[in-house]
């Protein structure tokens, strides 16, 4: 009886152990295959937190360096409005210092001394839009014309007569007439380099009418600029002659 005891003793024990290692087998294989399935995705989780590291640094760079060019640039812009301001100040104050050099006369024969020994060389007529003092294209054309021979001409004045339509206030219109003469002359002057001192304007508004302002195409004409070259005559003659008829307006 005692050795049938011992005997299943040993047969328990000897399946204990076999129950073991088949525990023990089937949880190490159990484990790598769980770390073999795991494995693959470890490494693709981190190589998209590589990837999304390396794509935060880049917008981030992006970024910066956006900022930064759109800080450039609008320094840049902000330098030349900067340089276009400066430069509309300097040009308006050459245009109010020419302006304030011109001769603006109620009557030119009122202050040329001599006027009936200047001649008329030449005389063009350039015209404005309803209330506008800019000159187009064909009137800038006439007047580099008219201009062309201004460098061989001596002791010669441009009289310059500003006219309006007969619509609006007359004191408006005065007004207006003067600044078209204004263009006028600011335009030889910077163009051709004309001395203010040959200026002489008569701003008429709408007194002096040249076509009936009862149609469009009347008004337009009467919307104008006369302009006129004189020039001394006897002045290309004798010494004595020069002498007594020279004025400064006409040198």
């Amino acid at each position: 009886m005692y050795k049938t005891a011992n005997k299943m003793t040993r047969a328990g024990m000897a399946a204990g152990a076999a129950a073991l290692v088949l525990f023990l087998t089937t949880g190490c294989s159990t484990k790598r295959y769980v770390r073999s399935q795991a494995a693959p995705l470890i490494q693709n989780t981190n190589e998209l937190d590589a990837r999304t590291s390396a794509d935060h640094r880049n917008i981030v760079d992006t970024d910066t360096r956006a900022q930064a060019g759109i800080a450039t640039a609008q320094q840049a812009a902000d330098t030349a409005d900067q340089h276009a301001m400066a430069a509309g100040q300097n040009a308006d104050k050459a245009q109010a210092s020419a302006k304030d050099a011109y001769n603006r006369v109620d009557s030119l024969s009122g202050v040329v001394a001599g006027l009936d020994t200047y001649k008329p060389l030449n005389d063009v007529s350039v015209t404005f839009g309803f209330d506008k003092t800019t000159l187009t294209a064909d009137d800038k054309k006439q007047l580099d014309e008219l201009a062309t021979n201004l460098g061989t001409t001596k002791h010669f004045i441009l009289e310059l007569t500003g006219g309006t339509d007969s619509t609006g206030d007359a004191q408006y219109n005065y007004q207006l007439s003067n600044r078209r003469a204004d263009a006028v002359a600011y335009y030889l002057q910077t163009k051709y380099n004309v001395a203010p001192h040959k200026f002489y304007m008569v701003g008429i508004g709408k007194d002096n009418e040249v076509a009936s302002n009862k149609t469009a195409d009347g008004r337009k004409q009467n919307r104008r600029v006369e302009i006129r070259v004189l020039s001394n005559m006897q002045e290309e003659g004798s010494g004595s002659t020069t002498a007594q008829n020279s004025t400064p307006a006409g040198q």
